[in-house]
């Protein structure tokens, strides 16, 4: 699943407006206007599509925490950790510390899309790369979090 699915699945999931998402890319310290998030939310067979590498969602998924839960004081800025490559896990990791959900919340989010997903798999999905219990983020259990994110988000 390419980033910009992945940002519109976000958008359409937490009904962020385009002056909003503006305002998260601006809160961790990237400037995006409204014609670049247009361009990032449109698909690839049209004209204004730009692709949203992994440094620039990288930035969304930050400002969106900042957005959500506000600024550490004694963080250093993430507009000067820009990252180089955003797995999956990363992803999932970044928008539940955004939304603060906790292990109950991401279990009834999987419910909600149709998987079951043990307490020991959800916390494999958290651990660090090279944990001997670390187990990467497939595309079906990726896009289940997305689906279930938007269902448990509308109502």
């Amino acid at each position: 699943m390419a980033n910009n699915e992945t940002l519109r699945s976000i958008r359409d999931a937490l009904k962020i407006d385009d002056a909003t998402m503006v305002r998260i890319f601006k809160e961790s310290g990237r400037e995006v206007g409204l014609s670049t998030i247009s361009a990032f939310l449109s698909s690839e067979d049209e004209d204004d599509y730009i692709p949203c590498a992994d440094p620039v969602f990288g930035f969304f998924l930050e400002g969106l925490i900042i957005h959500k839960r506000g600024r550490k004081d004694d963080k250093a800025s993430p507009a000067s950790q820009p990252v180089s490559r955003l797995s999956k896990n990363d992803v999932v990791k970044k928008l539940r510390i955004a939304l603060d959900l906790k292990e109950d919340d991401l279990i009834t989010i999987f419910k909600a899309s149709g998987v079951q997903i043990s307490k020991n798999d959800l916390s494999s999905l958290f651990r660090k790369e090279g944990n001997k219990h670390y187990k990467e983020c497939s595309d079906q259990i990726f896009k289940a979090f997305l689906k279930g994110l938007a269902i448990c988000c509308k109502g």
